[in-house]
């Protein structure tokens, strides 16, 4: 959940522990840019591409959007920040002045950090599900945000995408053609929207990571399609997983599910290692991809393929979080934090 606002975008610097890991590498080689380019383009070793997600385009007013007469979507108004109690433990990054990015290294676990990843994405799993029962038309994405924190602070949890890199909220509702990091505001949802709702909580020093894409009120056929091959592609990728097995066959196997229907799957935004910290190592790639690295055993990591109807380029709102498809077409997500076992892979983000 991390953004760049500038044309030149800002390269984020990342923690592990109390260790701070800065890029060396100077923004000019990072980033493919030339003056009057409405696109910025990447060329990031796999470790320094760790959250692509700062790698989008440049912010753009609407009216320069492709189609923006057809698109509905719009900011509204932000409510305040909601508080969190202080006897709940908050993240490192909360209370921190630097902006937080991928941490090097695997998230492995001891049988303690199982458990306690298990508890984190269990909470995550049943919020996400109430979540889903708020969906119809008239509720406004601030309600929905308001229940999420209320459900998560009532559990002694901290919700994790509050305060990250400045983020005003406690989770992401992305609507229609918003690929992600949606803002909740006082847009009310409509008959025949679609809308991710992106759950992290931070219980007893973990986090948990998912999310789900729901329907509001009557969705046409186009539309649920598309949600349904999205969750499928995220489920085929977690039946591969296993201790040796090699990332890159995640993004190959939702690569080949999203064309067997002429899908576009979103290239900018990953999956990534998720435990103690938010954001870590490995870096997920959802597309066909030449990248190394094989899955370990104890090893907690999130699958979040983004597919789209139209258009996989990503425009983002002056916000600096809001992300939508530069063509105004549809997009849905699924995620879920799985923990590799002996057997396979375990969701541990599932009622």
């Amino acid at each position: 959940m991390v953004g760049a606002s500038s044309l030149q975008p800002r390269l984020l610097s990342s923690f592990v522990g109390d260790r701070l890991l800065l890029s060396k590498q100077p923004v000019s080689r990072l980033f493919l840019y030339k003056p009057g380019n409405k696109h910025v383009s990447m060329q990031l070793s796999r470790t320094l591409s760790g959250l692509t997600n700062l790698l989008f385009n440049r912010s753009r007013n609407l009216d320069e959007v492709p189609n923006a007469e057809q698109q509905r979507l719009r900011p509204g108004k932000l409510s305040p920040r909601r508080p969190v109690p202080d006897h709940i433990p908050r993240p490192p990054y909360v209370n921190s002045r630097q902006p937080p990015g991928i941490a090097s290294g695997a998230e492995v676990h001891d049988e303690n950090g199982i458990e306690c990843m298990r508890s984190s994405g269990k909470l995550a799993a049943q919020v996400l599900q109430y979540a889903g029962t708020l969906v119809k038309p008239g509720i406004k994405t601030d309600d929905i945000d308001q229940a999420v924190h209320q459900m998560i602070i009532d559990n002694g949890a901290y919700p994790s995408p509050l305060g990250y890199g400045g983020f005003p909220k406690s989770v992401c509702t992305s609507v229609n053609e918003c690929i992600c990091h949606g803002i909740p505001d006082s847009r009310a949802l409509e008959d025949g929207d679609i809308i991710n709702i992106d759950v992290t909580v931070y219980l007893n020093g973990y986090h948990g990571d998912t999310s789900a894409t729901f329907f509001c009120g009557d969705v046409d056929d186009e539309a649920r399609k598309l949600v349904q091959v999205t969750e499928e592609c995220l489920y085929r990728a977690i039946s591969i997983c296993a201790p040796g097995v090699e990332y890159k066959k995640i993004g190959k196997t939702i690569h080949d599910h999203a064309d067997r229907y002429s899908y576009g799957v979103v290239r900018h935004f990953v999956g990534h290692g998720v435990g103690r910290v938010f954001h870590a190592d490995p870096v997920v790639q959802h597309f066909r991809n030449n990248d190394g690295g094989r899955m370990m055993l104890n090893q907690t990591f999130t699958i979040e393929p983004m597919l789209t109807i139209g258009s996989v380029n990503p425009v983002m709102w002056d916000d600096n979080w809001t992300v939508v498809t530069e063509d105004g077409s549809l997009s849905a997500q699924f995620e879920h934090t799985i923990l590799i076992t002996k057997d396979g892979a375990e969701i541990l983000t599932q009622c």
